[in-house]
């Protein structure tokens, strides 16, 4: 059977097109690690000036000098600002050293470059490796930082509360042990565990225990046994809103937390996606425009 010449030169070039296209549109790693390279290069510097900057504004000889939660939620910014910068230019570089002339290939150049630069910096920051490069990509903390500094201050103020909640009863042995002046130590010990049995108690013997501790109390503090169960029974009402005022600081804590772990997750979230559309762009932008095709299938 004898085959039409225009037959093979349709498929020789329809072949000879395929190939030519799967070459220009290939990955170039190389470039794509030059990219990085880059990125992280300008990123490091930025940070390192973020850094300067913020250490110009601060003058320890005065007390006028932005809080913490300013320079936390402007190191998050900076540091935005960066990861913008340096996914445009590392997205460019890897795009444009590609030599690919599509602008949608030199984009996924751009884009595969801010996915790699990400888990390098990722892994920086998880790992000891991190230390060998000091603070220049902590700017990723300060993102949660902001949000997250109301939360420590949360619950650096229900700390005391907590730890009344683990043990509520050391205010009022405190006190017991002041009012009952220079008495015996034993006496003193012995109204201590009865006041102590009276708030920790089973309900269905706390009135017996409240006997006993207010007899406790009168014999350390040489006080009639009415006045003694006057303040058995302040020191038990004591106990009771220390626990609960306790408890609902852990609580506000805790949601205080929550919504700044939330809040910081959202932010770094909305971050990493512009930055990914940033090195699209840089792709984009770098894209290599000539008029002579090259094909070359080692790239």
């Amino acid at each position: 059977m004898t085959v039409p010449i225009s037959a093979n030169l349709h498929h020789d070039v329809t072949v000879g097109d395929r190939v030519t296209t799967a070459a220009l549109h290939k990955i170039s790693w190389g470039s794509i690690f030059a990219g990085v390279a880059v990125a992280l290069a300008v990123q490091f510097l930025l940070n390192l000036l973020g850094v300067g900057i913020g250490a110009a504004v601060l003058d320890p000889a005065t007390s006028d000098n932005p809080d913490a939660g300013t320079f936390s939620i402007a190191g998050g910014i900076w540091f935005v600002i960066a990861g913008l910068i340096s996914s445009f230019i590392g997205g460019y570089i890897a795009s444009r050293l590609s030599g690919r002339p599509s602008n949608s290939t030199g984009g996924y150049h751009g884009l595969t470059t801010w996915a790699v630069t990400t888990l390098v910096v990722l892994y920086l920051l998880t790992t000891s490796v991190g230390s060998l490069i000091g603070g220049a990509f902590s700017g990723l903390s300060s993102i949660v930082g902001g949000v997250g500094q109301t939360a420590a201050t949360a619950v650096t103020a229900a700390a005391p509360a907590v730890a009344n909640a683990t043990n509520p009863m050391a205010g009022i042995e405190q006190q017991i042990r002041t009012s009952t002046g220079n008495d015996p130590e034993a006496l003193q010990n012995a109204a201590v565990a009865a006041v102590q049995a009276v708030v920790t108690g089973d309900e269905a013997t706390a009135e017996e225990a409240r006997v006993r501790a207010a007899d406790a109390v009168a014999k350390a503090q040489n006080i009639p046994v009415d006045q003694a169960r006057a303040q058995v029974d302040t020191h038990e009402k004591t106990y009771r809103e220390n626990v609960a005022a306790a408890k609902q600081k852990a609580v506000e804590a805790a949601q205080v937390t929550t919504a700044a772990l939330s809040a910081g997750a959202i932010l770094g979230f909305i971050a990493l996606v512009f930055g990914a559309i940033a090195s699209w762009f840089g792709g984009v932008t770098g894209t290599k425009r000539s008029g002579v095709v090259v094909t070359d299938r080692n790239v």
